[in-house]
């Protein structure tokens, strides 16, 4: 069932709205179960438009096996997804960071509280992201240090390659994540994949999870696959590396290989004379999780994060 979570009005008589859609097996739902599947506060990220797509599309075909309420929010900021921008385009907001909003606020908070209110009181929420055009990220749980003991069950229930335990600015105060666990309902975030992309194997995975989660909590009843057991890390063993030079990088490493310290993970080129204007080693040995996508460069840009040896 198809509802209008908030609205709001807009220039030239048009209307923002964020809608949801309400997979329950019976009308009342008092006592049931409930999760809550959200997606696209960011513009430009995709890879949870075909998880809640294909989400959906699993639930009905065996609607049977639905014990539960399911909550599916595809696109929280619409706007950013036309304009395919991050921000809140025109307000230049992120808007994740204006939850849990306000009745008083610019339009966009009060429609960020209008979704608190009907997330809040769920017995699990993902909120589902990817990185941006410049990174690419294997798929991974995000939680804060301390919701750690609440939310690490059920990060692990998953289907992710690791769990990162830090102060990701997914879950930092004014996220979604971070606004839905202070007031009691357990959330959990998800990223995966690169901006304005969907990478359907990391969906996919991600999918299993969720089926997974959902048979954990009794709202599924169905078949659910085997999850993976994931990596559990902290900020403490996390490198971030970046270039000192600007240009165009080739990495020569892939996504969750294991490297040494020492490795080659890639060249900054400089395209007018045909050199290369700095080679880049791991300072550490790890596990490479997140990896330059973007192949142009400025000094100091981001071109990967290790798991391991946390510097």
């Amino acid at each position: 069932m198809l509802d209008i979570v908030a609205s709001c009005k807009l220039t030239a008589d048009e209307t923002a709205v964020i809608k949801k859609n309400r997979l329950a097996p019976k009308e009342d739902a008092e006592g049931q179960k409930r999760i809550a599947v959200v997606t696209g506060i960011h513009g430009d990220e995709l890879e949870g438009q075909y998880i809640c797509y294909e989400l959906i599309r699993r639930i009905n075909r065996e609607f049977t096996e639905l014990n539960g309420i399911v909550d599916v929010y595809p696109m929280l900021n619409p706007l950013g997804a036309d304009a395919i921008s991050r921000q809140i385009p025109v307000y230049e907001i992120d808007m994740n960071r204006i939850f849990p909003g306000g009745d008083d606020g610019t339009p966009w908070e009060r429609m960020a509280k209008q979704v608190v209110d009907d997330i809040k009181g769920a017995d699990l929420c993902i909120d589902i992201h990817s990185s941006d055009i410049f990174l690419r990220e294997i798929p991974q749980v995000r939680i804060s240090a301390e919701e750690s003991v609440k939310l690490l069950p059920y990060a692990k229930l998953l289907n992710a390659d690791f769990v990162w335990v830090g102060n990701s600015p997914a879950v930092r105060m004014s996220s979604l994540s971070a606004s839905l666990n202070a007031l009691g309902t357990p959330c959990l975030v998800v990223e995966m994949g690169a901006g304005s992309r969907i990478t359907k194997e990391y969906g996919d995975r991600i999918l299993d999870g969720i089926f997974s989660l959902m048979s954990h909590l009794g709202i599924w009843s169905g078949k659910v696959g085997e999850v993976s057991n994931p990596i559990v890390s902290s900020d403490g063993e996390v490198t971030y590396i970046h270039c000192n030079k600007s240009g165009v990088f080739m990495p020569s490493v892939n996504h969750w290989i294991g490297i040494c310290e020492g490795d080659h993970i890639g060249d900054v080129l400089n395209v007018f004379t045909g050199e290369i204007e700095e080679e880049i080693f791991s300072p550490v040995s790890g596990m490479v999780f997140t990896l330059r996508e973007y192949p142009v460069v400025s000094a100091g840009s981001l071109i990967a994060r290790i798991l391991g040896g946390g510097r």
